[in-house]
């Protein structure tokens, strides 16, 4: 079974050539983010990567977490590996120095956060609710409640959660009804919640739950829901653990991937009711979730590309070993690995280029918040962090589906050994297959996408993105390299189908919402094709520069100018029908009713 290494080459070719790490380094707090301190960063995670977590990521699997009466116990290994992960400090790599943090850029914390996945995305799960904790607690907690919560949660001696779904509530928040009933200085938390990834566990002291509930006066509806800080074990003033809340793990899940991962069920307020602390102001719980939210989506989108990457290391390993038949058009010759057929090479293509768009577009969003939160330009920060908010549902969305079709494509160049579970391809389809369910659909998504982002200013937005494709055409169609030529041609005709695609949804969705909708998950997939297709044209441009001047390593540039070519003349045609539908599709769709159903 194939190990994990990390691809550092192409991250630190998108990290200093493509994305423009050199420019966030320059952003106010990024100064540590030098070349050298970045590489040396990056080496180390994938040192631990490849020796610390990949190796424990199949026996968990296959043995998973176990829940005991109420306590979790993680898969061989875990609880050692966390501690060793802590110690570390990749849990603070991206925390405010304040409380304990490295302070790097999201730009850096990105390829960390990619890298972990790869190797042991069960266990990836956990550091991965407690940032979105921190980052809450961070933006909207009192001095107090940061000071008694940050420090801990930035080093990992304590994990966080986030407490969303319940039974009759899953995406539909509105329909909350866990009760938090003031009581002095805080309040007793009544309900259940369910999916909670990694809810209890023993890895380490303590859990601090992030908890949506509803006061005695909240108005029904999304209007009404609050936010509380929930801890398993009570703080005391000085820091030091207290006496167990009234929180309980009542069962985790059996679920088809991710088995190392416990998914709990919580139960608040079986006794005396579970103590929990208003965090910001009553009623605006979803507005502070959202701040987590936004980021976990982000990260889950990273979980598309990790698996993705894994998937397709795997099964290059697999068709350079495997011998079976002889090449294509050949009589009696003699027997070759199969990375020799030419449909394997071309299921292998196609995972290398989409693997390779999702990590260009995954980097680029990353450039974009850390623009948009630290850059000292009022306008250019506005900018960038409206960037970062339309690309985000693609991060989230595209990334998964094409995460998804990669590992399944990762069985199919095993054939009938990848559906074998002893040679590991099927572990990468199946934890692939949450994350286009969890932190919201990919059709979640979608309607986010053409709702809000594009709705909320007319697509002013998408404008912009699509006039700067437009100058990556132009760079392209001028370049003497006739690969680049070649995708600028096919990349311009693609802008113009997300352009017009782009103009019909803003118009349907302001003369029937539901028209729009229709197309939604078709226009995500377009949009985030074309994205896919710029970041590889931005990347071909900077590899043939090289391949002309005969700088570096040539076999690398020259991959990155080929991966960009197939990736043009592959996957990006596909936008041509995700148009098609987007634009020709609802009558169809609409009309069909339950009965014909």
């Amino acid at each position: 079974m194939a190990t994990y290494n990390a691809p550092l080459k192409d991250m630190y070719f998108l990290l200093h050539e493509v994305v423009g790490l050199d420019r966030v380094a320059h952003l106010p707090g990024c100064e540590e983010a030098t070349y050298d301190v970045v590489n040396a960063v990056l080496e180390e995670c994938a040192k631990f990567s490849r020796d610390v977590l990949a190796p424990i990521n199949h026996a968990g699997d296959v043995e998973g977490a176990q829940w005991h009466d109420g306590n979790v116990v993680t898969a061989p290994g875990f609880k050692q590996a966390y501690k060793q992960f802590a110690d570390a400090g990749w849990t603070s790599i991206g925390a405010d120095p304040e409380y304990g943090g490295q302070g790097m850029p999201e730009l850096v914390s990105t390829p960390v956060k990619e890298m972990i996945g790869s190797a042991n995305l069960s266990f990836s799960l956990c550091p991965m609710l407690t940032q979105g904790a921190i980052e809450a607690i961070h933006l909207v907690g009192t001095d107090a409640q940061k000071r008694k919560f940050l420090p801990k949660l930035v080093s990992g001696e304590w994990t966080g959660t986030m407490n969303l779904t319940e039974p009759q509530a899953g995406s539909d928040l509105a329909a909350i009804r866990t009760k938090a009933v003031p009581e002095d200085d805080h309040y007793r938390l009544y309900g259940q919640k369910i999916f909670i990834t990694f809810g209890e566990h023993d890895c380490t002291d303590n859990i601090i739950h992030m908890v949506l509930a509803r006061t005695p006066t909240a108005p029904e509806g999304v209007k009404g829901i609050s936010m509380f800080i929930v801890p398993k074990f009570l703080v005391n003033d000085d820091g030091s653990i207290g006496e167990r809340n009234d929180v309980r793990c009542v069962s985790i899940e059996h679920k088809l991937g991710i088995h190392a991962s416990p998914t709990c069920v919580l139960q608040y307020g079986d006794k005396t009711g579970a103590i929990g602390y208003l965090i910001g102001e009553e009623n605006r719980g979803l507005e502070y979730m959202f701040i987590m939210m936004n980021l976990a989506r982000f990260a889950v989108g990273l979980e598309g590309l990790s698996i993705a990457e894994a998937a397709y290391q795997h099964a290059l390993a697999y068709a350079k070993e495997r011998i079976q038949g002889t090449e294509f058009g050949k009589r009696g010759g003699q027997r070759v690995p199969i990375v020799k057929h030419p449909d394997v090479k071309r299921m292998l293509l196609c995972m290398k280029a989409q693997t390779e768009a999702m990590r260009a577009v995954a980097y680029y969003c990353a450039a974009c918040l850390d623009n948009g939160a630290r850059h000292s330009d009022e306008d250019v920060k506005r900018r960038e962090q409206s960037r970062a908010e339309l690309m985000i549902p693609i991060v989230k969305g595209w990334s998964t589906e094409i995460g998804q079709e990669v590992t399944s494509i990762g069985v199919q160049v095993h054939g009938g050994m990848g559906f074998i579970e002893e040679t590991g391809a099927a572990q990468f389809y199946r934890d692939a297959r949450i994350t286009t369910i969890y932190e919201g659909t990919t059709g979640i998504q979608a309607n986010d996408l053409i709702g809000r982002k594009l709705g909320r200013d007319g697509g002013a937005a998408m404008d912009v993105l699509i006039a700067d494709m437009q100058a990556t055409v132009v760079e392209l169609n001028a370049s003497a390299d006739n690969d680049c030529r070649a995708i600028g041609s096919i990349l311009d005709k693609a802008i113009k189908s997300l352009s017009d695609t782009t103009q019909w949804t803003l118009e349907a969705f302001k003369r029937n919402p539901v028209e729009a909708a229709a197309g939604a998950v078709p226009y995500l997939m377009l949009f985030g094709t074309v994205a896919g297709a710029w970041m590889m044209g931005e990347s071909a441009i900077v590899a043939a520069k090289h391949v002309a001047d005969g700088n570096g390593d040539r076999t690398f540039y020259q991959g990155k100018l080929k991966t960009a070519r197939f990736y043009a003349d592959h996957i990006l045609p596909r936008v041509f029908s995700y148009a098609h539908t987007v634009t020709q599709g609802a009558d169809s769709l609409l009309g069909f009713d339950d009965a014909t159903l």
